[in-house]
């Protein structure tokens, strides 16, 4: 693909909204790489494959002038040197000269994610701190949620799936950013409902009062909506 000014190696399939890119950096800030999704990635991962360097993730409710790291519990840390203050388009994603990013000869590999109606969705919601919590539309049932707190450190991502806990409510968890295994905790109480899902409790990696977070969903019956 040489749809940026670094080429790159690319596989995707747009009609699920992913795909998987492989660069050698240049070392110049605000290089572009082609994703060949043919519609802007909304979340993006990007790892320096040859050095110990951290996951570096972009997502559309934090914008282009921050990083979260999905190895790390901190909250989202903003610099211009991860991706030059710039969005991906509908055929490049940026990247500025931050380590783990770019560098001369160094080899990477992106994970892009753009959304495709009923059947993925990113976005970011605020904690309001009660088991009352807040109801985060779709448009479908999601099979699988990753969601981290962005504003506030020292919480982890965590993952809810319906094939691992397939009724509410849903509170077995796993963390990709630990290798803690699967856990059970009321405390992390969520419903996964038809068109969305719903925060079932106060805990600070759900739903911290004031707090902002940010979702990445995938649907259990794609392409069958439910706006109800």
């Amino acid at each position: 693909n040489n749809d940026g000014s670094i080429a790159s190696q690319v596989r995707a399939q747009p009609s699920a909204g992913f795909s998987i890119c492989t660069y050698t950096g240049n070392g110049t800030g605000g290089a572009s790489i082609g994703h060949g999704l043919n519609a802007a990635v909304e979340f993006l991962i990007v790892k320096d494959r040859g050095a110990v360097a951290s996951w570096h993730c972009q997502h559309s409710a934090i914008g282009n002038t921050s990083a979260i790291f999905l190895n790390s519990n901190s909250a989202a840390v903003s610099n211009g040197a991860y991706w030059n203050n710039t969005s991906p388009t509908d055929s490049v994603f940026t990247v500025g000269t931050a380590d783990g990013m770019n560098g001369i000869d160094n080899t990477y590999v992106a994970y892009c994610f753009a959304p495709v109606a009923n059947y993925s969705h990113m976005g970011s919601y605020q904690g309001n701190g009660s088991s009352d919590g807040p109801a985060v539309f779709t448009g479908f049932r999601p099979a699988f949620i990753l969601i981290k707190a962005s504003s506030i450190a020292g919480e982890d991502w965590v993952i809810l799936d319906t094939s691992r806990a397939p009724n509410n409510v849903s509170n077995l968890l796993i963390k990709p950013n630990t290798a803690e295994q699967e856990f059970t905790n009321s405390a992390y109480n969520t419903d996964i409902l038809s068109n969305g899902f719903k925060i079932r409790n106060s805990n600070p990696r759900f739903n911290q009062s004031g707090a902002t977070y940010i979702y990445y969903a995938v649907a259990e019956n794609p392409f069958q909506a439910n706006g109800g």
